[in-house]
C-alpha cells in the first residue's frame, strides 16, 4: 500500500423524493495511492456515482456527505467552482467510456489534446503542440501529426479512447478516474488500453481508480479491488485474490465471467440479500 493521494470516508450519496432523501451510495470508504484500485460491481451498484463524487461531477440535487474527502491536502467537500476548474485536468483526471461521447466532433484532436494545457499551464502554442505529439506518441498513436490534424470522426473507437487518455494525462495529474474505459471496445481493445493505462500509471507514477463490472480484467490489471453491491462495499482484497473471495456476492459476479467453462451454462442470479441462487 502507497502512501494515499486520495482518501474517503463515510461517504454518503442521497437523492430527493417526495418521501425523503433516498440513500443510493451509503458509507463508502476508500482510498488511492500509486497504484490501480478497481470497483467493481453490477449496475446499479454506485460505483459511478462514487466516482463522480470524488470528481465533483454529480448533479446539484444530490446531497453528499462525507466525514473526510481529501485529495492530498486539499479537502474536495470545500471546493467552489473555480477550485474545482483548478483541480481537475491539472491534479485529477476523469476518462469515460465512449469517446464518442467525450470528444467534440466540431474540433480537431490537437486542440482537444491541448486544452488541459491552455487552461493550466502558460505554455507557448509550440510548446503545447510539441507536448501533444510526445502524448499522442506515448499512447501508441501512429502518425501523431495526422492524428493531431485530424477530426474525432476520422478515428476508430480505440483510436479515439487513447485520444482520450492522452488528453488526461497531457498535464500529469496525480490521479486518474476511468469509468468504463474500454466497455465500448471490443475485447482485443480493451487489452490493449488496460495495458497501456498500466504502463502509464507506473511511469507517471501516478494513481487510477478504475471503476469497472469486469472482474476477469480487473484480476490481471488492477492491485486492489473493492466490490460494491447497493451502494454499499461488501468486499475488498487484493485483485490477485479475486478467485478466493469469501463474499459470497464477489464469489458469484466471479463465476458469472464469461469462459468456456461457462458456455452455455446457467450463469448465477442474485437474491435479495446477494447471495446467488
Amino acid at each position: 500500500m502507497t502512501e494515499p493521494l486520495l482518501s474517503v470516508e463515510d461517504l454518503t450519496i442521497a437523492f430527493p423524493s417526495d418521501s425523503g432523501p433516498v440513500p443510493v451510495v451509503k458509507s463508502v470508504s476508500l482510498t488511492v495511492g500509486r497504484e490501480i484500485v478497481a470497483v467493481v460491481g453490477e449496475s446499479g451498484s454506485g460505483k459511478s456515482l462514487t466516482g463522480r463524487a470524488i470528481m465533483g461531477l454529480l448533479p446539484r440535487r444530490a446531497e453528499v456527505r462525507a466525514v473526510r474527502m481529501v485529495f492530498e491536502d486539499i479537502d474536495l467537500q470545500t471546493l467552489d467552482a473555480s477550485g474545482w476548474n483548478r483541480l481537475r485536468g491539472s491534479g485529477m483526471g476523469l476518462i469515460l467510456q465512449d469517446p464518442k461521447f467525450s470528444l467534440n466532433p466540431a474540433h480537431r484532436i490537437g486542440r482537444q489534446v491541448e486544452e488541459a494545457l491552455l487552461l493550466h499551464t502558460g505554455l507557448s502554442a509550440g510548446e503545447r503542440k510539441e507536448r501533444a505529439l510526445d502524448m499522442l506518441a506515448k499512447v501508441g498513436l501512429p502518425d501523431p501529426k495526422r492524428i493531431y490534424a485530424s477530426y474525432p470522426a476520422a478515428l476508430s473507437g480505440g483510436m479515439g479512447q487513447r485520444v482520450m487518455i492522452a488528453a488526461m494525462l497531457i498535464n500529469r495529474p496525480k490521479l486518474i478516474i476511468a469509468d468504463e474505459p474500454t466497455s465500448a471496445l471490443d475485447r482485443g481493445l480493451q487489452d490493449q488500453v488496460l495495458t497501456l493505462l498500466r504502463a502509464l500509471t507506473e511511469e507517471f507514477g501516478m494513481g487510477l481508480l478504475l471503476i469497472s463490472h469486469d472482474l476477469q480484467q480487473v484480476s490481471r490489471y488492477a492491485d486492489r479491488v473493492i466490490v460494491m453491491r447497493q451502494g454499499e462495499i461488501v468486499e475488498r482484497l487484493p485483485a490477485s485474490q479475486l478467485a478466493q473471495a469469501q463474499s459470497a456476492y464477489t464469489r458469484g459476479l466471479w463465476a458469472a465471467r464469461p469462459s468456456v467453462a461457462t458456455y452455455g451454462t446457467r450463469l448465477p442470479v442474485f437474491d435479495a440479500n446477494g447471495k446467488p441462487s
